[in-house]
């Protein structure tokens, strides 16, 4: 069996829900998957099992030398894929000839594109830095075309931030675990309970759905939002009065407890901003949402056309008080069926076009065409 290395830019301790279902359980059935860590805290090399590893962050410079003196043969490696970091990506470049190995280069998002579009947000960028991502793009696309295969999260990230990439390219999109499917937990209530996972911050502008909640002439309807921030989302919500008692506020810590929230929820939220960061991919929390069989409101963004149904497996909407307003509450007159045929729907057709087991066996006989 040949073997695989996928090096992360995660610490051992982030949520590998993506990575242990797609790279670990399904690519593991193709190839002797292993998958490297980073940690900020451990001074020395750690074996975390028979599939993964964890490397002290301060010796990622020399991650190979430092592999190989921790008894991991890098010659017995055919495939080695980096996760966004351009440095670890230069670094296993160089080493390609004497190894032997194939090189994959995964783009899940960029800082550097998520911070340029926060300062266009806040009026913030300046000439300079417009230039200077159009620097910064042209090296990153040069390193990308010297890998042999280029594995971004979406078509769409390819053509809107990376248009000049020759190499060979295999889009692996946020998806979902058929193994891992939650049971929705119905209600007897008649208020639709609308749930946000996620970041709160002014790329998002989630005020914006706040405010069309606000002016929802109707009090038959719930919202729960679990962020990583809940004192900002307190402090935002503090600026709508008439919402405090139809708002909860959580702080999932890990993956079980956000799914156990979203298993509670009728309707999921996935409005953002008509930005090209956003509409380039889907979010993860779609994925999550309908893992549990929950219908979501969502962008009405090209990428999300191309996947879902209108009406019938979703609902789109554009960013804007008024029409986010006019969906909530089309959304609130459904009956609970309605609104529950919606999400087994969505969830049947992610199971078709969105499922890590199909994707993870298109990836490896893809490589194994390199």
């Amino acid at each position: 069996m040949k073997k695989f290395l996928y090096i992360t830019d995660q610490d051992e301790y982030t949520d590998h829900s993506f990575i242990g279902a797609f790279f670990e359980k399904y690519l593991g059935k193709y190839f002797d998957t292993n998958i490297l860590y980073f940690s900020e805290f451990k001074s020395d090399f750690e074996r975390k099992d028979e599939q993964r590893f964890i490397l002290p962050l301060k010796l990622k410079k020399d991650l190979l030398d430092e592999l190989s003196k921790n008894g991991i043969d890098i010659d017995s490696y055919d495939y080695i894929v980096v996760r966004n970091d351009f440095d670890t990506l230069k670094h296993i470049l160089k080493r390609k000839i004497k190894h032997n190995y194939k090189v994959g280069f995964r783009l899940s998002f960029s800082k550097r594109i998520v911070k340029l579009q926060e300062d266009e947000v806040s009026n913030k960028k300046s000439i300079f830095d417009v230039i200077g991502n159009s620097i910064k793009t042209i090296s990153e696309t040069n390193l990308i075309n010297e890998s042999d295969i280029f594995i971004p999260t979406s078509e769409h990230i390819k053509k809107e931030f990376f248009p000049n990439i020759k190499i060979k390219t295999f889009t692996i999109p946020p998806a979902i675990d058929p193994e891992v499917l939650h049971e929705n937990i119905q209600h007897v209530e008649d208020f639709k309970r609308f749930f946000y996972a996620g970041t709160l911050d002014k790329l998002r502008d989630f005020e914006t759905i706040l405010k069309a909640f606000s002016q929802i002439n109707s009090n038959q309807f719930k919202l729960s939002i679990s962020t990583k921030d809940p004192k900002y989302a307190e402090e935002m919500l503090s600026r709508f009065p008439n919402l405090k008692n139809c708002v909860e506020i959580y702080n999932a810590r890990t993956k079980s407890e956000l799914l156990q929230l979203i298993a509670k929820a009728d309707v999921g939220l996935s409005i953002l901003p008509d930005i090209a960061l956003f509409n380039s991919s889907t979010p993860v929390k779609i994925l999550d949402y309908y893992s549990s069989g929950i219908p979501c409101i969502m962008t009405n963004s090209t990428n999300n056309q191309e996947l879902f149904k209108s009406d019938n497996e979703a609902w789109f909407c554009k960013f804007d008080e008024t029409s986010i307003k006019e969906k909530l509450e089309e959304i609130i007159s459904l009956s609970k069926e309605e609104v529950a045929q919606i999400g087994i729907n969505g969830q049947k057709r992610l199971l078709e076009v969105r499922n890590y087991e199909k994707i993870s066996k298109n990836f490896a006989l893809e490589l194994d065409l390199l």
